[in-house]
């Protein structure tokens, strides 16, 4: 099973720049996107559906924020749309679907840097997502959980880090929340393939900031340690331009 997940910062846009065309080259059996930013009426589910396609769709209730949508080549056995939190879901921000013994969570995690209103609603529901998540995995052992984070973990995965202290997506609190998700069992699995510095999968639009690579790493596919012995493979794929992140893949068994 090869996994992409894909931070498109609009739908409409990436498929304007090419993103169908992309997507019929890297044939993933599971592709999860955030940030779709368009109700459901407004994504070509057919075009899809012309590459082999199943489409599920969480949008957000304000028209062009958020959003996650998984497309599958293989139609999911459950597919469970939000978290249960009717202020988190209202966003658009949690798509869950069953694969065999394997579940697919598509997150996309708020981001914290427009104040500190925000700031809060995203560690709020980052709490509410361990909780979440160790519920499911009282049911479903078998769990990957991926999307944008919007929280750098390590200094190896940020740029000059030095310069980054206050900043949301590589606070104390942030990194301190991904320890514990971490600890209850999860791996991130580029790292399982890749320990390498300046591996990014965000880019600021400003001054040229993807050209000189000075990026976040805030794109992730974790997934439970029952899963570990059946990973392949981990990669960026920073060829690929549709916007402002780029697409972070997973091969399993």
């Amino acid at each position: 099973m090869k996994i992409i997940s894909y931070n498109l910062n609009g739908i409409r846009s990436a498929i304007n720049k090419g993103l169908l065309d992309w997507l019929s080259v890297e044939q993933p059996d599971v592709f999860c996107i955030q940030e779709s930013k368009a109700q459901p009426e407004q994504i070509d589910v057919l075009a899809f559906q012309e590459l082999g396609y199943h489409s599920y769709i969480h949008s957000a209730e304000k028209k062009g924020y958020s959003g996650v949508c998984i497309f599958s080549k293989q139609e999911p056995d459950k597919v469970v749309v939000g978290i249960g939190n009717p202020e988190f879901d209202r966003e658009g921000r949690v798509l869950r679907a069953d694969f065999g013994d394997i579940t697919i969570v598509d997150a996309y995690i708020p981001s914290g840097t427009t104040g500190d209103i925000r700031q809060t609603v995203k560690m709020a529901f980052l709490e509410e997502l361990i909780t979440w998540t160790q519920e499911l995995r009282k049911e479903r052992p078998n769990v990957i959980i991926c999307g944008d984070y919007n929280i750098c973990h390590k200094p190896i995965d940020i740029n000059h880090p030095e310069r980054q202290i206050g900043v949301s997506g590589f606070l104390p609190e942030e990194r301190e929340w991904m320890d514990r998700w971490e600890a209850t069992g999860l791996i991130d699995s580029f790292r399982v393939f890749d320990q390498s510095p300046e591996r990014y999968s965000w880019w600021s639009w400003r001054a040229g900031s993807r050209a000189r690579n000075v990026g976040w790493r805030i794109d992730y596919l974790w997934v439970t340690e029952s899963l570990r012995p059946r990973l392949q493979d981990g990669k960026i794929l920073t060829e690929a331009v549709h916007s402002d992140h780029c697409p972070v893949a997973l091969w399993i068994n």
